[in-house]
């Protein structure tokens, strides 16, 4: 497993993040906490813009559980077909739609036990809601973000629930809310599974990836 970065250039490479992108956003379409959760749980083993692209004439119609429930499995298996897992993922969302009126008066819950009680609602998807509508620094690790995390020694670890304690344990406070995004970022565009773009990379001088691609 790679070392652990030390504090400084930890800073410093989350200081060029912050330059070249102050407010770093996620890319999953939606216009409210409920949205922002089936998108995210829509999106598990498929791409954000394949994600985008089955919602984008969904949402319009169905942007809270009550209209999910009224548009039902088979109509939204119809918007949903072209994401992987798609009959699952429908069954999921129908599920958590009608515990959100039933149990939570249609409101999505903002804790992550909560959201995790939630069919379709890991750990992942949970922080990912709880950082994008409430702006609570979670930190949601996906494979981009392990692979980085591990690859530069900014967060290495065994597994996501130890990438995510790293995280937490050595990112600054400062840096907390967006981690995550400009980690995803990086990964989704830079630094990139097969051949990472090293020879563009901001912080290829303080990354510990011994494999550069320059």
């Amino acid at each position: 497993m790679m070392k652990q970065l030390d504090y400084n250039s930890i800073c410093r490479i989350f200081e060029r993040f912050k330059e070249q992108e102050p407010e770093p956003k996620g890319e999953l379409d939606h216009t409210n906490a409920y949205t922002l959760v089936v998108a995210v749980a829509l999106s598990a083993q498929a791409t954000d813009v394949g994600v985008n692209k089955a919602t984008k004439d969904l949402f319009p119609i169905a942007d809270t559980p009550e209209k999910m429930l009224a548009l039902g499995e088979e109509r939204l298996v119809e918007h949903i077909k072209t994401i992987g897992l798609y009959k699952q993922k429908a069954k999921n969302v129908i599920k958590m739609s009608r515990i959100l009126v039933e149990d939570y008066g249609g409101v999505v819950p903002s804790s992550r036990a909560a959201l995790q009680s939630l069919p379709g609602v890991g750990r992942k998807t949970a922080n990912v809601v709880l950082n994008m509508w409430w702006g609570v620094p979670a930190q949601a690790v996906d494979t981009h973000i392990f692979r980085i995390g591990n690859r530069t020694g900014i967060c290495p670890g065994k597994n996501v629930d130890v990438v995510e304690r790293a995280i937490e344990d050595n990112i600054p406070a400062e840096y907390q809310h967006h981690a995550h995004h400009w980690l995803i970022l990086h990964g989704r565009y830079v630094c990139k599974a097969r051949k990472p773009m090293c020879a563009n990379c901001i912080i290829r001088d303080l990354c510990e990836f011994e494999e550069k691609n320059l």
